[in-house]
């Protein structure tokens, strides 16, 4: 089996001997899982070591790292066909990564134990599976693999009103899901393999222009199942109006899948657009960009003032993340070389600081079982410790120069400016607004009298410390040093702009 394989496959192994484990030794199944998320993280750490920034992807199957190619299911030309470029690595290593720092949050874990882990597994080969498809077939089976399980998540495991939220969450994305297959069946009977002659999902040979026929040729068509495809991947992002599970998902969801949430998931929708939409259909992504563009300033002001009027703290982290994938979007609509690259450093950096944002109101969650950002106060002088975590976060998250959220905000302004120089005044206006409900959130919450109710609360622990402190020095060596992880995805981005006409 190929080290991608292994990546991605060793989770849903583990599964298996997590559910072999008795019942009642629920120290084994949780030490278990933290070896099983370990060891893809190690295999994906040895992959970046050894991954050729020199290499541009999207449509050469030469130009794929770590490639394995076999037929499948011979019948209908489906295929296991798995590889990364420098899209899709960054959030392969992230998801690692943040999947292990989940599994040690979900320590505190304590009702149907084994079920939660062994779901858990299944969920990290469904999103490490999206991330490496590279046969639309293969990409839409682990798409739907990640949904089951996080319902589950959800559901069982998630707040007061966790069957809402997570009845919410199914029918949102069972909607895009549905609208993806008639795109990819779409594509499959009307994109030829040149050398059997016979249909295919092969997302790169879809890519290819040249292999398109019959009516998949006609612009009103293209259209069509490009807007499709789009409202498929908005739903994941969220894109302003298809964000309102999120709120919902993410406040009754346990810590742990709130981070998978928001660190991972959402970009999936800005990945999907990525290395599907754009290079499938790059004549429509030229003639809808602006309204890409408009969308993403929705999202970073609607998303901002709305983050700002919340008295919830897990809600405002929500909101703060439908404003901050705003950029994204803005970013990527530019076609530029500095706004496409700041898009996806956007993802990157936003799926470490929101972790840490979400990581941080469970921790505060244990100990005072509320969420009230009123009522709290002064909690710095008896967590000092947890309030300097907090406020690195926080100020990750604001842009802080120094921090990776500064250089993504700026290499998206810096390729928008010259194309849509209004609305980068406006998105602009988010940031102020982010700076203030941040800035005003951490005055509520760390500074002033001590709150007596909190006169006996106690410090952040180890283990809560060890899911935060590895997060922590990423965005800021990151931050101050971002040439490692713009060299990962530079080659290929470079390919995917010269796509589009």
């Amino acid at each position: 089996m190929g080290l991608l394989s292994l990546v991605t496959f060793i989770p849903v192994f583990g599964a298996l001997i997590v559910l072999l484990i008795p019942r009642q030794n629920e120290k084994a199944v949780k030490i278990v899982s933290a070896v099983i998320t370990f060891i893809p993280f190690v295999l994906a750490t040895y992959m970046w070591g050894q991954f050729n920034y020199t290499m541009s992807g999207i449509n050469n199957e030469a130009q794929f790292q770590f490639v394995q190619h076999f037929k499948w299911i011979p019948a209908y030309n489906i295929e296991y066909f798995i590889g990364v470029d420098g899209l899709s690595f960054p959030m392969v290593w992230l998801t690692t990564l943040l999947s292990f720092l989940a599994i040690i949050a979900s320590w505190n874990i304590n009702k149907a134990v084994k079920g939660y882990f062994a779901l858990f597994l299944l969920l990290e080969t469904g999103m490490l599976g999206v991330f490496v498809s590279l046969d639309f077939f293969l990409f839409y089976i682990f798409w739907e693999v990640m949904l089951l399980p996080m319902y589950f998540l959800i559901g069982i495991w998630g707040g007061p009103r966790r069957e809402y939220a997570a009845i919410k969450f199914f029918l949102y994305t069972l909607l895009g899901s549905v609208l993806m297959l008639i795109v990819m069946l779409a594509l499959y009977f009307n994109v030829k393999d040149p050398v059997t002659g016979g249909h295919t999902f092969n997302m790169l040979l879809m890519m290819d222009q040249s292999n398109h026929s019959g009516w998949l040729l006609g612009v009103d068509v293209r259209l069509w199942l490009y807007i499709l495809l789009f409202i498929g991947f908005a739903i994941k992002v969220p894109i302003f109006p298809f964000h309102t599970w999120l709120p919902d998902a993410h406040v009754e969801a346990p810590t742990a899948i709130s981070v998978i949430l928001a660190g991972i998931l959402l970009k999936m929708g800005t990945y999907g657009l990525f290395r599907l939409s754009y290079p499938i259909f790059p004549d429509v992504a030229v003639k809808t960009a602006y309204m890409l563009a408009v969308l993403g300033v929705i999202n970073i002001l609607y998303g901002a003032f709305v983050a700002m009027a919340q008295k919830d703290l897990k809600k405002m982290v929500a909101y703060s993340s439908v404003s901050h994938m705003g950029f994204v979007l803005l970013g990527m609509s530019t076609f530029t070389d500095a706004g496409m690259n700041g898009a996806l450093f956007q993802m990157f950096s936003h799926g470490m600081i929101t972790a840490m944002l979400f990581l941080l109101v469970g921790v505060i969650y244990d100990r005072a079982h509320h969420r009230e950002i009123d009522g709290f106060g002064g909690l710095a002088v008896k967590m000092p410790i947890f309030a300097g975590v907090a406020t690195l976060a926080f100020f990750a998250a604001l842009g802080l120069p120094g921090m990776t959220g500064f250089i993504a905000e700026v290499m998206v302004f810096i390729g928008t400016f010259s194309v849509y120089r209004t609305l980068t005044i406006l998105a602009v206006l988010g940031i102020i607004v982010t700076a203030s409900y941040i800035l005003w959130t951490v005055q509520r919450v760390f500074l002033g009298k001590l709150n007596p109710k909190y006169e006996n609360i106690s410090e952040i622990s180890g283990r809560e410390l060890f899911t935060l402190v590895p997060l922590g020095i990423l965005v800021i060596l990151f931050g101050i040093y971002p040439i490692p992880i713009l060299n990962l995805f530079r080659a290929s981005m470079t390919h995917l702009i010269n796509l589009i006409p």
